[in-house]
This record gives structure tokens, sequence and C-alpha cells, in this order.
């Protein structure tokens, strides 16, 4: 079996739900090439690492491999994962989201012409008007910051150069990550056309979508350098 092109790196604590529809959008791409998913279990309590088994034996198409990280820790299972990908290029996706069909394509076309690292536009997954508008806010409120704190795709020499992420961060490794390959002179691209759907299942904790002001506060403080160790 040739190489793949990408391999995308799936932290999953306890996603034995959602994770299936992750997989099924990395099986789904418009890219040609051959890609791989890694699926990282993060300390999971569910049936997180026998579900992606499952899922993987339905799609014969798409190489997947579970990996156990007991220790929980998303930087943690996302360097895990990272040190298994066989291929050039690294994409990230949680384990409660799912690709756009052509996010791997445009990537891969960008890498083609020198990118070497892009944060994606996240949006809401589900219909609910209210989720969309908190995430179009969050995606329009980056803009007035230098780095977008996403999830992002970077190449392998991009991640190896800076020792990859944080492993002692719980919250805003991503931003982390982001700031110091600016800082090492990487020039850091967005993707805003092709996106990443994620769960806006934190956004309804409490009364009243009390959630999104919990999330809100949390990530701002994230960007500030506050609480990126706290439990997350």
């Amino acid at each position: 079996m040739p190489d793949p092109s990408v391999s995308v790196v799936i932290p999953a604590r306890n996603e034995e739900l959602l994770l299936p529809a992750a997989l099924r959008s990395v099986a789904a791409q418009t890219l040609g090439d051959p890609v791989e998913a890694i699926v990282v279990s993060n300390g999971s309590h569910d049936g997180t690492a026998a579900v992606a088994a499952a899922t993987a034996a339905e799609l014969p198409g798409l190489t997947v491999r579970v990996l156990e990280e007991p220790i929980a820790g998303i930087a943690r299972a996302k360097n895990a994962g990272s040190a298994a990908a066989r291929a050039p290029l690294l994409a990230f996706l949680d384990g409660d989201s799912r690709m756009s069909p052509a996010l791997l394509q445009t990537i891969v076309a960008r890498a083609r012409v020198g990118e070497q690292v892009a944060s994606i536009r996240i949006v809401a997954d589900g219909s609910d008007r209210v989720d969309h508008a908190f995430f179009w806010v969050i995606e329009n409120g980056k803009r007035l910051v230098r780095t977008r704190a996403n999830m992002f795709w970077c190449s392998r020499d991009v991640f190896d150069r800076l020792g990859g992420f944080d492993a002692s961060l719980n919250h805003a490794e991503d931003l982390d990550f982001l700031v110091r390959a600016r800082r090492a002179g990487f020039r850091v691209g967005h993707i805003h056309g092709a996106w990443i759907a994620t769960s806006p299942r934190r956004l309804h904790r409490g009364p009243l979508r009390i959630g999104m002001f919990t999330m809100l506060g949390r990530w701002a403080l994230g960007h500030l350098g506050i609480g990126r160790r706290w439990p997350y």
C-alpha cells in the first residue's frame, strides 16, 4: 500500500458517539491520494477505541490506526498520533468534529505551492442558528488578532522543528503551536473556504445557553495565556 499524502490525527476522549462521523468525514474526502487516520484514545472510559476499530472495518478505503494514550491531555494525544504518522502532511481533527469533503484536497494544493502551516475555519455542526452565529462571531473576531486559535494542518518538517505540542497544555495547545510557528519564521496561513464542523455541545451546558459565555471566557483567557493547564 502506498504511503499516505496526509495523516489525520484524531485525539478522542470518551467520543464513542461522535467519533464515527469524524472518521467517515475523512473517508469521504475528495483528495485522490491515500490518506490515513490515526485515532488516539486519550484516557477514555467508554468504548472509544472499540468504536474506532469497528468504524474502520466499515471504511475499507481508509487506513485507520487506533492508539492508546492513557494519560489524559489533548496535547499528549496529538503528539502520540503525530509520532505514529507516516505522511509528510499532518492535519488535526477533534473526535467530535467533521471535515468538509474538500479540506484535504485544499491542504495538499496549498502545500504544493509552498505553504507549510495554516489554521482552518471552524463552524458549528448541526442546524442551530444560534450555534452558527456564535462560531461566526468567533471566526470573525479572530481576524482582529495576528494568530488564529484553530485546528490546523502543518508539514512534518514544521512539526518536528517545533518539537510538536507542549504536552503540559490542556487548552489552547493549537494557539501555542501556531504562535511558536510564526515566531520561528513560518508564515501561518488560514483556510477559509473548506472547514471543520465541530460539536457545539459545550455551548448548551447550563440554563439559557450559559455555556456560550463560559466557552467564550475560557477561549479569551486561553488566548491571554491563562488557564491553559487547567482541566478542560
